[in-house]
Order: C-alpha cells, then structure tokens, then sequence
C-alpha cells in the first residue's frame, strides 16, 4: 500500500514564504546534480540547460477568484471559485455558518449577484442571477486567490507577483508557480542560448490545496482541471526529442498537462479535463526534468516529485532546503529536478 504517512516532513513555519522577493527573479535554486546538492540562485538555472533543449511553460493567469458576500439574511460568506463551467456559471467552495440551499441568492456589495444552483460534496453550482458573464463580477469584486498558507490579505503588489510574465488565458484560480521566477529578460537569455520555448495551458484549479483525505493513496480522487496542449506544441516537443534535446517542465502543472496528453504512449494534441495522479509506478513519457517550487508535506505534488526523483532521494533535498532555510511554496524558491543530471557520477 502506497501510505500517505510516508510523505511528510517537518517545516518551521516560518520558512513558508509570505512574500514574493523583492525583485522577481532573484530566488534562490537548490539543483541535485551527480549525487550532490547545489545551492545557486535562479538565474544559475541557464548553466543547467543545453542548446536544443526546450522548456515548456504554463500560460494559464489566475482570476480573481475569492469573493466575499451575504446571504440575503445577513450571513457573511466567502466565495472561492475552483473553475467556470461556463459564461454565466462557476463551480466554488463556499465558507458560511450554514451551508446555502438550492435557490438562495449570493449578495456582493448589497446587490444579488449570484444564485445557488445545486451541490457536489464540497462544490457548488453558482450563476449570475441576470446572467450577465461571471467574468464581470470577478473583476469587479473578486481578489486574488492567495493559498491558504499565505496568513495575509491580498495587496496590490499581488496583482502582478501572483501572475507570471507570461501569462494570457484566464481560468486559473491558483498561479503556476514555478513560472513566476522568469522575467521577460531573463526568457530572451534563455532563448539566446538557443532554448526553446513552448506555451500548453492548465487551468489551476482550487483543487490543487485540497489535502489528502486517505491514508491509502490509491483511494485518493484527484480533483480535474482543463488543460490544453496543442499540435504546435507537440510537433515542438518531438522534433526536441528527435535531436537529442530534454524536455524541462516550468512547474508540476506543465508535468501533468503533457503526461496527460502522453497517456497512450504517444504524445498527442489534447484539451479537455485531467484528472491524472502520478505516483509509484507511473512512468513518464514526455519530459525529461522540471523546475519547481517545494511543496507542501503529504500533497500530491510532493508524490509527483518523489516518483520522477525516487523517495529517498526527495527526502534528502527536502532536509537540505530544511536546513539551508529555502524559502518554501507559492512565493518561496525553486529546485530543478533531471533525474538522469543526478544519477550522473562526476
């Protein structure tokens, strides 16, 4: 049984990052490379890539998915949108002394915007009461979606450090991590060496800070998110892989939308819903490493790193970025992760 248990960690609280840093890009990088563990900043990340490699980032930009409002009797609620079904429709966790019935009305700034439709366990079913796009009232009224490690509100230099330099299809109610260290200068340097860049979409959804409920990992129910990776991007990914070059991933949302496009073995244009959990056993089919950011104890994604690096090996990095006090999560520092770098002897 693949136990929960044996996915866990001790962290000081105060190494979770509350703040990006000052400056975008100047975190620092923890790189297991030859059995060794290299400390570096994240700019060093280019003396790790090769000409004729490629990096695949996440374009997804995260909306302003939290709202806070009333019930029609007064009760304050607390909206966090997971994803949109459609124009007028979202599904959200909701916060509230008594949980909203089928019907009841959402008010925000005093006015009735939305309307309780049906529930999915922890999910409802909102829509705009005159339904007008649910994008407008996010904008209006929504914040950024900080995660709920980040003990603060949401202030205005959220508005751009919680969005990467790439960012361009709204959808995501979390930020793709990883991505948010590059700066557009930094991207030109990294294609001036002769590295390409590819752009897949997926959606961030809440899901994603949803602990795990099972001791037994194999009962866990991954939550979906929409992801999109076009033909270009496939035909890119395998003339790399034909002349020899690695395919990094910038963050695990990268790693699962082309795991998923690659499930049947071959990789192929894919957009839709994902619902893919990797751990032991999995084998990955496209990409040969990843950037990303540590993660938190007995999450999924701490599973996805130990299966591409082996258990043991994680542990090891994780104690170090413990011990050399890395900064950690969302606004926290970052590891690049190729398991054949590290199995290389020097």
């Amino acid at each position: 049984m693949l136990k929960l248990s044996d996915y866990d960690y001790h962290l000081p609280e105060e190494l979770i990052a509350q703040f990006p840093p000052k400056i975008r890009g100047t975190s620092r990088l923890l790189v297991p490379s030859s059995g060794k563990l290299n400390d570096h900043t994240f700019e060093d990340l280019i003396d790790y890539l090769n000409k004729g490699d490629r990096i695949i980032i996440n374009n997804t930009r995260v909306l302003p998915a939290r709202l806070f409002g009333s019930k029609e009797t007064g009760g304050k609620i607390e909206i966090m949108v997971e994803r949109l079904v459609s124009e007028t429709e979202v599904l959200a966790q909701i916060k509230a002394s008594k949980a909203l019935k089928e019907g009841q009305k959402v008010l925000i700034n005093g006015e009735p915007l939305l309307e309780m439709v049906s529930r999915d366990e922890a999910f409802f079913l909102l829509k705009t009461v005159d339904n007008s796009p649910i994008a407008k009232v996010l904008e209006a009224y929504g914040h950024l979606p900080l995660p709920p490690y980040i003990t603060r509100s949401d202030e205005e230099l959220d508005q751009s450090r919680y969005q990467t330099v790439f960012n361009k299809e709204e959808g995501a109610v979390a930020a793709p991590t990883a991505g948010l260290h590059f700066t557009e200068e930094f991207l030109e340097k990294i294609k001036a060496k002769g590295i390409d860049v590819t752009e897949i979409t997926l959606h961030v959804g809440a899901g994603t800070f949803q602990p795990i409920r099972h001791e037994d990992l194999d009962q866990h129910q991954m939550h979906k998110e929409w992801i999109s990776v076009p033909q270009s991007a496939v035909d890119e990914i395998l003339t790399t892989k034909q002349s020899g070059g690695r395919v990094i991933a910038i963050g695990t949302t990268a790693v699962r939308a082309l795991e998923s496009a690659g499930m049947s073995g071959e990789l192929k244009a894919f957009t839709g819903d994902t619902n893919i959990f990797i751990k032991p056993g999995f084998t990955f089919k496209v990409i040969d490493g990843l950037l990303t950011n540590f993660h938190l104890p007995k999450s999924t994604l701490l599973v996805l790193v130990s299966t591409l690096m082996g258990k043991n090996r994680m542990e090891e990095v994780y104690a170090h970025a413990v011990k050399e006090r890395y900064r950690f999560f969302s606004y926290g520092d970052s590891m690049l992760l190729i398991p054949k770098m590290d199995q290389q002897q020097e």
